[in-house]
């Protein structure tokens, strides 16, 4: 048996700091391990084995680095008992020392947002940056080991976000995040899976409705932007998303020229990697004409992004997608609606119209490329891609009451 205890070595100078260590006793043998914290007598309870909160001693920090490398000793114990062979205390020692043991885990993360950056998962990494300075900030400068990454950690984060009045879909976000980066060194073998989510809530909250009704884009599609440049050309990005099936802005500011071919748009999802392929139908290949002129000078269809450079990329998609929102917003103030048109509606509403007028949800699915369906897109892996295109000319044409199979009916101008 393996006893671990936290103790002070007080100093042999009055008045100074003495050192916290832990003390290990395996087979009637005594090893210490000496740690950076220094406390004074009156801030350290022997009995307790826990620093005593008080004036110029920042316990809840101190106490939590402790905790992390008691447990994580603990932990060193457990995997030399559970090898079945004869150890000694100076194992242990050696074992707690070994520096791939103590890899911390936001050591790891940022490998994994250099790794993110590297690859052009610019979106990702910075989602990942976020997460990890809420996470070091809730820390406060210690960094844990990978192996000292517990359920404890995890619902203490948890309710440190809550009690900031952080809303629960914005917890689980940066929950998930956390839970994807321990899972990845589990996958190699860097630490044991033990499951610390499993207490906290990592599902999505349904949020107020994104849709809006077919009669609000055909007023949108048919709106005077008084000659507004700005507001028309987020007017005509909004319909070219709608109409090929609720493309997302990021995949619109990088589609480029290439991605079209034989009246084809063939692009991958910027989110989840999936190839889609959508028909470009006459009002959709009209919106494109209209602005060849202005990205003439660049890969990209539509004059969003300039550079071709990834991160430069990034950082003028970041400035367009804040301010196609804000002219959406003027758009909507425009339109009178209580609930202001953002970059997800026209996504969120060619799927609400599709299914108001029959469409089959696993249509829906394929088309809109969700690949969180994960059923029906296995189901769906050989449905052929006309029967989509056909789907979204039935959805376009209900906008001016078109036959099927004519023309989709696009803002006056274009």
């Amino acid at each position: 048996m393996v006893s671990v205890k936290v103790k002070l070595r007080r100093s042999s100078v009055a008045g100074k700091a003495g050192v916290v260590y832990f003390q290990i006793i395996h087979r009637r043998e005594t090893r210490r391990v000496s740690t950076d914290i220094r406390l004074l007598p009156s801030q350290w309870d022997a009995v307790r084995q826990r620093v005593v909160a008080g004036r110029g001693v920042d316990a809840c920090r101190l106490q939590r680095s402790i905790d992390g490398e008691k447990d994580l000793l603990h932990r060193v114990v457990a995997e030399l008992e559970s090898a079945g062979g004869v150890f000694v205390a100076d194992d242990v020692v050696e074992r707690f020392r070994d520096p791939e043991l103590r890899i911390s885990f936001l050591q790891f993360m940022r490998g994994r947002i250099a790794q993110l950056t590297s690859t052009g998962n610019l979106g990702t990494a910075r989602n990942y940056r976020y997460a990890s300075e809420s996470f070091a900030s809730y820390l406060d400068g210690v960094d844990l080991p990978l192996r000292a990454f517990t359920d404890e950690i995890v619902e203490g984060y948890n309710l440190y976000l809550l009690r900031r009045g952080v809303v629960r879909n914005t917890v689980s976000f940066y929950m998930r995040i956390l839970r994807a980066v321990y899972n990845m060194a589990v996958r190699r073998r860097l630490v044991e899976q033990t499951f610390p989510f499993r207490n906290v809530y990592t599902g999505v909250d349904r949020t107020r409705k994104r849709a809006v009704d077919e009669s609000v884009i055909s007023r949108l599609m048919r709106l005077d932007t008084g000659r507004s440049k700005s507001l028309e050309i987020a007017r005509d990005l909004f319909m070219f998303s709608f109409y090929a099936r609720g493309m997302a802005f990021v995949d619109m500011a990088y589609l480029r020229k290439s991605d079209i071919r034989d009246g084809i748009i063939s692009y991958e999802r910027r989110k989840t990697g999936q190839r889609l392929s959508v028909r470009l139908e006459p009002c959709m290949k009209s919106v494109v004409d209209r602005y060849a002129d202005r990205a003439r000078d660049t890969p990209y269809v539509f004059p969003i992004l300039r550079s071709a450079v990834p991160e430069a990329a990034y950082r003028q998609y970041s400035v367009a997608l804040n301010y196609y929102n804000r002219r959406l917003k003027v758009l909507s103030d425009m339109l009178g609606l209580e609930a202001g048109l953002s970059s997800y509606t026209s996504r969120h509403s060619w799927a609400s119209v599709a299914r108001n007028h029959h469409v089959p949800v696993s249509i829906i699915s394929a088309g809109m490329g969700h690949a969180s369906e994960q059923t029906t897109l296995i189901y769906l892996a050989s449905l052929e891609n006309s029967v989509i295109d056909d789907a979204n000319r039935r959805v376009i044409a209900l906008l001016s009451g078109a036959p099927s199979r004519s023309r989709c009916a696009v803002p006056s101008g274009l």
